[in-house]
C-alpha cells in the first residue's frame, strides 16, 4: 500500500507530561495509527529551527513515520498536560508556535493530490496561515478521498465560522460527547446528542458522523444506519491519543473495504488498547492482537 497515502494535517507538538515529554498533536497521532495498518501515514505540519523540532524528526524517524514538516522561524509547539485521577488530560496550549505557521508548498500540493484520506481539526485553524494551508490542501484532494474533520475543540481556539467552513469541506465528522454539546449551543440545535449528530450529518451532506463518548461507548451515524459499540473496560494509563487512534484505525479499516460495523469494532479495540499505554503513539509490538 505504499502509494496509499493518508495525511494528518495540522498541529505537531510535545505534550509536556508530569513524567516527561511525549510526542503529540492529533493529526500526527492519526497519521501514525493509520500507518500501522499498512498505509503511508504522513504528518504534515511545521516545526521550529530548534532542539525540540529536531527531536520531533528524530522521534518520528524512530517510529518509521513519514513527514512533511517545514522548519519555520517560530518555536516548536509545546503543551502543558496535567492528568486528573482518571488519567484524562487537561491541556494548556502555547500560542505563536511553528504549527500556527504551516506553509503551503509544491510538496504539500503534491501530497494533497495523491492522498486517499486526510484528517484535520479546528486547533491548527486558530491562525490564519495554517487555516489557509489546510483549506487550500482540501481543494486539491481527490473527490473520492475521505476528508475527516476531527473537530478537537481546545480551550478558546475555535469559532462557529471555522467549524462551519470545515463542515463544508469534509465528508466525515469526528466529535466527542462534550463537543456535541458545545456545537449544539453554538448552532442553536436542540435535542439529544444523536439528534444533533444526525442534523449535522444531513445539513452538511456528510457520509458519516462519528461520536465518541469516552468510557461509555461510541456511535457512527450515516444516512441509513447507526452503529454503536460500548467501550471495553481496561486499566487506563492515560487517554492521550485514544480518539486519534480510533479515527486512524477506523479510516484505515474503511479503506481496506471493511463495513462500518467492522471498522467501528476495530477502532474501539485499538483505542481501548492505547488507553492502557503511555502517550499518544505507543509501539504496536506491545499490542496482544490487532
Amino acid at each position: 500500500m505504499a502509494n496509499k497515502i493518508i495525511i494528518g494535517l495540522g498541529e505537531i507538538l510535545w505534550d509536556m507530561l508530569p513524567t516527561g515529554k511525549v510526542l503529540g498533536g492529533a493529526p500526527a497521532n492519526f497519521a501514525y495509527h493509520a500507518s500501522q495498518f499498512g498505509y503511508e501515514g504522513i504528518a504534515v505540519s511545521a516545526i521550529g529551527k530548534d532542539t525540540l523540532g529536531t527531536e520531533i524528526l528524530d522521534n518520528l524517524t524512530g517510529k518509521k513515520m513519514k513527514t512533511l514538516l517545514e522548519a519555520v522561524d517560530y518555536p516548536t509547539g509545546t503543551v502543558a498536560v496535567t492528568l486528573d485521577e482518571k488519567g484524562v488530560p487537561q491541556y494548556e496550549i502555547c500560542e505563536g508556535v511553528a504549527w500556527d505557521n504551516i506553509p503551503f508548498t509544491a510538496q504539500t500540493e503534491e501530497l494533497a493530490k495523491r492522498c486517499v484520506a486526510v484528517c484535520f481539526g479546528s486547533l491548527a485553524q486558530r491562525s490564519i496561515v495554517s487555516r489557509l494551508t489546510i483549506h487550500k490542501f482540501l481543494e486539491y484532494v481527490p473527490a473520492d478521498a475521505l476528508k475527516i474533520f476531527d473537530i478537537n475543540l481546545r480551550q478558546h481556539f475555535y469559532s462557529k465560522e471555522i467549524i462551519v467552513e470545515s463542515l463544508k469541506n469534509c465528508n466525515i465528522l469526528k466529535i466527542n460527547d462534550d463537543e456535541v454539546k458545545i456545537v449544539a449551543e453554538l448552532f442553536g440545535i436542540e435535542g439529544e446528542e444523536d439528534a444533533v449528530c444526525k442534523k449535522i450529518l444531513k445539513e452538511y451532506g456528510l457520509q458519516m458522523v462519528i461520536e465518541t463518548k469516552g468510557a461509555v461507548g461510541s456511535y457512527v451515524f450515516t444516512a441509513n444506519e447507526t452503529s454503536y459499540v460500548p467501550t471495553p473496560k481496561v486499566q487506563v494509563t492515560d487517554t492521550i491519543g485514544a480518539g486519534d487512534s480510533f479515527t486512524g484505525a477506523f479510516v484505515a479499516s474503511l479503506l481496506d473495504g471493511k463495513s462500518i460495523p467492522e471498522a467501528h469494532a476495530k477502532a474501539v479495540e485499538i483505542s481501548a488498547w492505547v488507553c492502557t499505554q503511555q502517550g499518544a503513539m505507543p509501539a504496536y509490538e506491545n499490542i496482544s492482537k490487532i
